[in-house]
């Protein structure tokens, strides 16, 4: 339960583009399909894919649909289309989220920092004023005796 509620605190605004992105899809989609599916129904009932496919086009480029979605005649057809629309929406939001959550407890988290010792306690192990750089103050020491076996990670910077 905690990694769904960090997942969705770092997902905040990908939540309202989602909000968005479905009012979207529902004005330039959904409406344009629910007129073209009530046009290609005939009285008998019996879906003309042929009609489908010649309105569908007009219908998303012309907004003339939208208007009509509110009338009794295209109502019952939009609502089951936008409720269809708005289940796969849904779906599909939930496999997002279930895939950006975090993989651990220490994702997008430092693993590592300078700050593993406190109060000079590094420089047992390190130097403070010669051998080879690591960091800012931090030498590895060449004259050292014993294991002083050291994985650096991070980059090299020329100038």
């Amino acid at each position: 339960m905690d990694k769904f509620k960090r997942t969705l605190q770092q997902s905040k605004r990908f939540i309202i583009i989602i909000g968005v992105l479905w009012v979207f899809l529902a004005i330039v989609l959904v409406s344009p399909i629910a007129y073209s599916i009530k046009e290609a129904t005939n009285s008998a009932g019996q879906f003309n894919l042929n009609i489908f496919l010649e309105d569908i086009v007009p219908a998303i480029t012309s907004f003339s649909s939208i208007t009509k979605m509110f009338s009794k005649e295209y109502f019952g057809t939009f609502t089951s289309c936008l409720i269809n629309y708005t289940i796969l929406f849904v779906v599909c939001s939930i496999i997002g989220f279930i895939k950006t959550k975090p993989k651990g407890e220490y994702h997008d988290m430092e693993h590592g920092s300078s700050d593993w010792s406190e109060h000079g306690e590094q420089y047992r192990i390190l130097n403070k004023n010669k051998g080879i750089i690591l960091a800012e103050d931090n030498y590895l020491p060449v004259d050292k005796r014993g294991n002083i076996n050291t994985l650096i990670v991070g980059r090299f910077r020329f100038w």
